[in-house]
């Protein structure tokens, strides 16, 4: 299967991206691609070196004629999200990705591709490996775990890289040139509670929301799609009365919208229970019947009994934090038109035995817009009697419109497409605003080919996009300026 992609144009790009999908590749389980990387880079007889936290930097003289030329840091991130569907029997930390075409899209099957950002590893490895492209003196850095903490990047330390600009492989539109983006914050709430019996005449049922999109949490946060948590909540609000909560598992990633949500609980009264349920159900599904044509609410019965439930008290305590606690867009951006600012996902709940975890993803390019919406979670949480964590900070990337790189980049991409590109931030989490803290006077930008759906088991790579991405790639290298 994986062998119709070798045959995709460009063959370097694509037979690249094959090799790195069969190394399994999770964030914070990064150790086989890491010796993957280093492998690949001695194998090429190349300077290879692994520094501190894991990042890996493999070291290229610039080819002949361009020895006078700036020295480049092609960068892109080794991990990747690992989201599947429900019936997918697949193990991420075993199995590499089975890839297929699809038209014009490479998709896997039933999982998350790792085009994001295995496209950009892909691209870098090819032009390590080739000896007829043309190119300056380069430094591959290959940083780990950005999906969940950004940690390779923060730990890389400064005089390390010696390169005056930096291209991040890491946008996911090809007519884009992507000059900032947002800096984020990890928000997790914990809390307690008291665990009673459940009525004897109580019956057990199993609430499911499914089949909702999910995707990137920074970047398909505009489109409104539906959170499960959030979802999953307003039913339990609706039938709270005859309804009390036994256990809730919501969510997997933060930086993925939840596509999915179970709840176990003990129903009192089920003539009222499916009269309230079907009236939310109905009016959940109208509201997002264009948005979420595939979402699946259901309620059945469940064999066997329950032994404990939420007490009544601490039940109502949770419900409304939930209904409080802000999800999706909190600001747009008044300076870049439909930028989003400032955002919120409500990314996994647990609700079991006695504990509750709620955990958020809070994005944002203006970092007291950031403080203020962490701040309003934290109040929230905190009327509950919950305990809060703030972790995993990073800062946003501020857009420099006088960069010398993005003057090359925007003229080529003129020059080469008949069209000027879009010069934009993203409401996403990128390692440039992270690294220009050690490297102030680096020149950085990001570009990358078409993929849509990351973070989600819908993710798909654009093969005319990658022909036209690595066309761009080869003459950005050709034009890199004089020192």
């Amino acid at each position: 299967m994986n062998e119709e992609i070798r045959n995709l144009e460009p063959k370097a790009l694509w037979n690249k991206f094959a090799d790195l999908n069969a190394v399994p590749r999770p964030s914070k389980k990064e150790e086989r691609v890491i010796a993957f990387m280093k492998d690949f880079g001695k194998n090429l007889g190349l300077e290879t070196i692994e520094d501190e936290v894991g990042n890996v930097i493999i070291r290229k003289p610039a080819t002949t004629g361009m020895e006078d030329r700036k020295m480049v840091v092609l960068q892109s991130h080794l991990d990747m999200v690992h989201q599947k569907n429900n019936d997918t029997h697949f193990d991420f930390d075993t199995q590499g990705i089975e890839m297929k075409v699809d038209g014009d899209w490479v998709r896997a099957n039933g999982t998350t591709l790792g085009a994001d950002n295995g496209l950009g590893v892909a691209t870098i490895m090819a032009i390590l490996e080739s000896n007829e492209i043309e190119h300056p003196a380069i430094e591959a850095l290959f940083t780990i775990d950005e999906e969940t903490g950004m940690t390779g990047a923060k730990g890389l330390k400064g005089g390390l890289l010696k390169g005056d600009i930096l291209l991040n492989l890491d946008t996911e539109e090809d007519d884009e040139i992507g000059v900032g983006c947002a800096g984020g914050v990890d928000v997790t709430a914990t809390g307690t509670y008291t665990q009673v019996a459940v009525p004897t005449s109580a019956v057990a049922y199993t609430i499911k929301v499914k089949g909702l999109n999910g995707g990137h949490s920074g970047m398909d946060i505009i489109k409104g799609l539906g959170n499960a948590n959030k979802l999953m909540n307003r039913i339990l609000f609706a039938t709270k009365e005859v309804l009390q909560l036994a256990k809730l598992e919501g969510g997997s990633l933060r930086n993925a919208i939840p596509r999915e949500s179970v709840a176990l609980v003990a129903i009192s009264s089920e003539e009222k229970f499916h009269s309230e349920f079907e009236k939310i159900k109905k009016g959940i599904a109208l509201e997002y019947k264009s948005l979420e044509p595939k979402l699946s609410i259901t309620a059945e019965k469940t064999d066997g009994t329950l032994a404990k439930v939420m007490a009544a008290e601490d039940q109502g305590l949770f419900l409304d934090v939930m209904n409080a606690a802000h999800n999706g867009v909190y600001r747009m951006s008044p300076d870049i038109a439909d930028l989003v600012e400032t955002s919120n996902n409500i990314a996994k709940v647990s609700v079991a035995n006695g504990n509750i975890k709620v955990e958020c993803l809070t994005r944002s390019s203006v970092e007291t817009s950031k403080d203020s919406l962490a701040n309003a979670l934290t109040s929230v949480f905190n009327l509950a009697g919950y305990k809060v964590k703030l972790a995993g900070d990073y800062p946003g990337w501020a857009p420099n419109m006088d960069s010398p790189i993005l003057k090359v980049l925007d003229n080529l991409y003129q020059k080469m497409n008949g069209e000027k590109a879009n010069v934009a931030a993203c409401h996403a989490g990128l390692e440039c605003g992270i690294l220009g803290q050690n490297y102030p006077e680096m020149d950085m930008i990001s570009f990358g080919p078409t993929i849509k759906g990351a973070h989600s088991p819908d993710e798909r790579a654009s093969i005319s996009s990658a022909q036209k991405y690595w066309k761009f790639v080869l003459e950005i290298l050709k034009n890199i300026p004089k020192k």
